[in-house]
This record gives structure tokens, C-alpha cells and sequence, in this order.
């Protein structure tokens, strides 16, 4: 295979300029395609890919197309689909305060002071992304630092993974019955009941046109990283219905990556399900919680948290047991709507299958495995619990950079586990052994967007057992995500699929392979295989050049219009 050149592609016009031209063929570059694996060629028709072929076959086309492309070497490949965004919070981290890269406490005082001082006006302060395990005080902030701060200014400050947050003393008197609420603490962290009452306080301070703003950001910075499509997981507990509404209708009228959403709502009847299509999601699934997150100690365990032995609640939150799972599941099948869950700890997912289990009793396996539920996160899974996504067919939405911020000997997850419950976490490569489907995704803000870091996240894998290779991890975070929606003619460059693709600037193509005690790659290219980019821990990423949904340019790094 050739080697990406460094250079932009070039665009020709060879027909009438309009706002989306009608046929654009892409030449000279690397188009990875399963339809032809020495493509060098690609032709789109309206929002569908046309042929995949040859360069010299592109001759045939040059002269009868809109538009003509050369990608000078570049790359091109299906767009990538996010498969867990939070699109609001990301633009709002985007916009505003974001503490992910605080390397210390009083340097996330230090930005939280600063970002008081620079809105004046804002009637709650907002931010994310502390994550105190990092830092060398090892403890959050304290509310009296946060009230000194921000001068005594109501200001609501997430986790790094959005179970838990830390407030000033004025947000709490403006949500005086969070105190009675499970989950308060006087000084430290809001988990469960508590954190959702001051959220909800929090996000009803964000403006019409503060929340279009921040998911304007969200969106273009997705597009700008190849990222085609989104998953948007919404819900009562999360975001609210005007913020999935309006979210679903600015991407239906702006360019840019397409917008799936999912609302996060338990239901016991068919008919209660009714509402899912009201608001134009996908599906009751996403973030309904069966418990919380194992950075903020509230994932359900069967066994105690490693360093909470002792204390009271130190198996975690249990949110939704197995009754509720299956009046779920029976509900949503029923309907013919998606059903899926957020389930992170052992007992919960142990919850979960159980629930789903009897679901498929009373309406039947077939029928369950047919409409595709889903499972975010699901990341102390045991060999039963995979054994059951396999028998229902449950496709895992899983977030493999997780184990690149928490995993290892180390890490969060060893700290909170133990090394040997920590090792068993994310088992990539025996989901996909089982026959799983995986799709990936970012759950952003809690880790960036970011597709190709996620790619080598999977393929590197902190525990070398769960390692998969690029290309099993490249179709989880491309085909995957769009097989997750229930569409198996998208997320890949084949005449008939829709036109949702990328152009990197990369380097070497190769077709890598998980075990490191092998040799890593071959670049043989009788072997038939498309490559991808050669991906090496802390190595450079590919560079998106251009990213297209339906057609239509929605970025170009060198500043073409959309269209």
C-alpha cells in the first residue's frame, strides 16, 4: 500500500457549482474498502457511495461528475460513530471550565477562580472534569475552597466521570432539600439523589442559547476528529427533554455529524414506551442507571470496594435491580423500541442479564435478540455475563479509553478493586470471541472526543489479554456504532452505503495484530487486507482532513464552506 502524503487534498469543480453537488469523485489516495481492498478511487452520488474501485478506472468518471478530488495520497475510510456523547456537557467543557487537565488542587482552585472572575454574569457556575485520585492531596476540594473561590457564587463542579460533584454552599441553598437527600455529605463529593437534585438545579440555569451554543462546539469539534455520527445518551436524570429536542432538531438543520439520541427513561408497558418516539429518539437506553461509576464508589459490586471495606454502601448504589430490568426490556421489546441500560459494576450487569433473562421468557429470546439492546459501559464483566450478551444477543457500547486513564497496576480501578478484580475489567477480546457486538464510543466529556486515541486505546490495552487488534477495534468505533443502531449497510465504503467518510493525513498503512510477542504488522499487500494508520502508544494520530455525512462537507481543515 502507498503512504498518505502530508498534503491536503486538492478539490477540481468540473461542473456547475451548487450547494451539494450531485456526483464527487475521489482520486489518487487510499480508500479503505472491504469491497476492494487496493482501492485508490471512490465515487458519491448524493448522500451514497457509487463505485470503490481503481485509478485507472477513475478515468472512465472524471468527466461526467461535479466535482473532483485529489486526495494527494491521503486516506480515506468510513467516519467514525461515537457510540456515548454527552453532547451539551462536552460543548459546555468545550466553552467553559474544564479542570481534566489540573494537575494539582490548587491549580483547579486557581481555574476555578479565574473562570468566576471571567463570567460575571453567569447566575451558576459550571465545570468538569476534576478527578482527585490524580492529584498529589488525593482529595477533592473542599466546599469552603469552593465558596472562597468563587466568592461565594453558587457553582456546580462534576467528576471526572459525571457521578458525583462538588458544590458551593450557595448552590445548596438554592436546593435546600438536597441535604435530605441519599447521597449528601457535608463537605465532600454529592453522589445519587443528592447530585440529581443539584444538577437539575445547575443545568436549569444554562440558557437556550448558552445550550445551542455549547452543542454547536460539541458537534463541530466531533466533526473536526472524523467523527460522523453521535450517539446522544439523554435522560430525566441527565439533561432533560428540551435539551434531547433541541439537539435532535439543530443537527437535523445545521450540517454536521448525525445525531442519534437515546433517552434514559425505565418503563413497565409497551405503551408507556410511546414517549421515546414523542421525543425522536432511538431508544429507551443510554444512561439508565442500574448503578453509578467506580471512580465515584458507587458502581454495584458483589464483593466490597477495596478501599471502602468497611464503610456503610461499600458494595456501591443499586439503582435498578432485575425486576425493573426485565419490565423494562418486555416493555421496549414489545413496543419494538431499544431497550438498554448503563451498568458498570459486577452486580449490576449481574442484574442486568438476570433482568433480561426473564424478559426473554415471557416474550420470547427471538424477539429480544432481535431488537438489539444495548449495554453502556458494562466493564466488571465475568465469563457468565458474556456468555449471556452473547445468548441475547445485548451489544456492549464500551469506552476502551477508560482503561487507558484508570487501568493498570496502578490505577484508579487497582485502587478501588484491587489489582486482581482491576485486571478483569473491559475483557475486549473475549467479548469479541463470544460473538458480542461491540460498539465504541467516549462517553465526552468524561473522556475526550477522540476516535483514533480510542482505536489504540483497544488495541493497547492496559491488560494484554483484552487487547484486540486496530482493525477489530477500527469496525467497533465505524460499522459498530451504526450495527448498534440496528443499520448493517452503513459505517463502511461499499456501493450503497451512505456517504459518511473521512480523509486523514497519516502515515504508514499496516494491518496491525493485539499480540505484541509476534511480529506487529505486515504491509504485504497480497494479503488482501485494507489497511490503517500504524498506531504506537503515545505515538501521533492521524490528522482529519475532511469529514463528509450524507454527502455534504461538514469540516474541512482548510476552511472550505460546508456543502
Amino acid at each position: 500500500m502507498g503512504v498518505p502524503s502530508r498534503n491536503a487534498p486538492h478539490t477540481r469543480q468540473t461542473g456547475p457549482m451548487s450547494e451539494r453537488p450531485r456526483t464527487t469523485l475521489l482520486r489518487n489516495g487510499t480508500v479503505h474498502s472491504p469491497a476492494d481492498p487496493f482501492a485508490t478511487a471512490m465515487v458519491v452520488e448524493g448522500g451514497h457511495i457509487a463505485w470503490v474501485g481503481s485509478e485507472g478506472a477513475a478515468d472512465s468518471f472524471a468527466d461526467g461528475v461535479d466535482e473532483v478530488v485529489d486526495l494527494q495520497g491521503a486516506l480515506v475510510t468510513p467516519a467514525f460513530t461515537d457510540a456515548h456523547v454527552h453532547t451539551t456537557a462536552t460543548g459546555l467543557a468545550l466553552t467553559g471550565l474544564d479542570l481534566t487537565g489540573a494537575g494539582t488542587l490548587a491549580e483547579a482552585l486557581d481555574r476555578v477562580r479565574s473562570h468566576a472572575a471571567a463570567r460575571p454574569g453567569d447566575r451558576i457556575l459550571l465545570g468538569h472534569g476534576w478527578d482527585a485520585a490524580r492529584w498529589p492531596e488525593e482529595r477533592p476540594p473542599s466546599r469552603a475552597e469552593l465558596d472562597a473561590a468563587t466568592g461565594g457564587r453558587p457553582l456546580y463542579l462534576t467528576r471526572a466521570d459525571v457521578h458525583s460533584a462538588v458544590v458551593t454552599t450557595a448552590l445548596l441553598d438554592l436546593v435546600p432539600t438536597a441535604r435530605d437527600l441519599r447521597g449528601f455529605t457535608p463537605d465532600g463529593p454529592l453522589t445519587d439523589a443528592a447530585h440529581h437534585a443539584v444538577r437539575a438545579t445547575a443545568h436549569a440555569a444554562v440558557t437556550p442559547a448558552q445550550r445551542t451554543e455549547a452543542q454547536r462546539a460539541a458537534l463541530a469539534r466531533a466533526a473536526s476528529l472524523g467523527i460522523g455520527s453521535v450517539h446522544e445518551c439523554a435522560g430525566p436524570q441527565i439533561s432533560g427533554e428540551d435539551d434531547l429536542t433541541g439537539l435532535l432538531r439543530l443537527a437535523a438543520e445545521e450540517p454536521g455529524p448525525r445525531v442519534v439520541g437515546y433517552w434514559a427513561e425505565a418503563f413497565t408497558t409497551a405503551n408507556d414506551v410511546a414517549k421515546v418516539r414523542e421525543l425522536g429518539a432511538a431508544g429507551a437506553a443510554g444512561d439508565l442507571f442500574v448503578d453509578g461509576s467506580l471512580g465515584s464508589h458507587t458502581a454495584c459490586l458483589h464483593e466490597p470496594y477495596a478501599d471502602l471495606p468497611a464503610a456503610p454502601g461499600g458494595t456501591g448504589t443499586a439503582h435498578l435491580d432485575a425486576d425493573a430490568v426485565a419490565a423494562h426490556v418486555a416493555a421496549c421489546t414489545e413496543a419494538g423500541v431499544q431497550a438498554g441500560f448503563h451498568a458498570i459494576g459486577d452486580a449490576a450487569l449481574t442484574a442486568v442479564v438476570t433482568g433480561v433473562r426473564a424478559a426473554a421468557e415471557k416474550v420470547g429470546l427471538d424477539r429480544v435478540r432481535a431488537a438489539r439492546h444495548r449495554i453502556e459501559h458494562a466493564e466488571m464483566l465475568t465469563p457468565e455475563h458474556i456468555a449471556a450478551f452473547a445468548e441475547y444477543a445485548l451489544t456492549a457500547s464500551v469506552q476502551p479509553a477508560f482503561d487507558a486513564a484508570w487501568g493498570g497496576d496502578e490505577g484508579m480501578y487497582a485502587a478501588r478493586l484491587g489489582r486482581e478484580r482491576a485486571r478483569s475489567l473491559n475483557p475486549y477480546a473475549a467479548l469479541l470471541r463470544a460473538g458480542v457486538p461491540l460498539a465504541l464510543g467516549s462517553d465526552s466529556p468524561v473522556t475526550p472526543l477522540d476516535p483514533w486515541g480510542t482505536v489504540r486505546a483497544a488495541a493497547f490495552h492496559r491488560t494484554p489479554e483484552h487487547r484486540v487488534s486496530v482493525r477489530a477495534a477500527f469496525t467497533a468505533h465505524t460499522r459498530g456504532g451504526w450495527r448498534a443502531i440496528g443499520r448493517d449497510d452503513a459505517g463502511v465504503l461499499v456501493p450503497g452505503a451512505p456517504a459518511d467518510y473521512a480523509v486523514w493525513e497519516a502515515g504508514d498503512l499496516v494491518v496491525q495484530v493485539p499480540d505484541l510477542r509476534v511480529a506487529n504488522w505486515s504491509t504485504d499487500p497480497r494479503s488482501g487486507t485494507p489497511g490503517l494508520p500504524e498506531l504506537t502508544p503515545g505515538g501521533q494520530l492521524p490528522r482529519c482532513v475532511r469529514t463528509v455525512v450524507d454527502g455534504r462537507t461538514v469540516h474541512d481543515a482548510d476552511g472550505r464552506p460546508n456543502g
